[in-house]
């Protein structure tokens, strides 16, 4: 057996290059709405930091980051 074993289904079916590159602006916010924890939404920052770092997305996932502390409370 490898790999943590808290790791999400969902993060390993959508991992970021499937929520960040959908095919137009609707899916990118799906795709950010559904980020079920802080790990998965830190793995989405780091890859648009690495690879798009569009100022719009990262924004959208500042919000995200907000909302799941938010919920944590």
């Amino acid at each position: 057996m490898s790999g943590p074993s808290h790791e999400s289904e969902s993060a390993a079916e959508f991992p970021p290059e499937k929520r960040l590159e959908a095919p137009n602006t609707r899916l990118i916010k799906a795709g950010i709405a559904t980020i079920p924890d802080m790990e998965t939404l830190q793995e989405c920052v780091a890859y648009e930091n690495a690879h798009q770092n569009r100022t719009q997305i990262l924004r959208r996932l500042k919000w995200k980051a907000e909302e799941l502390r938010e919920n944590e409370e």
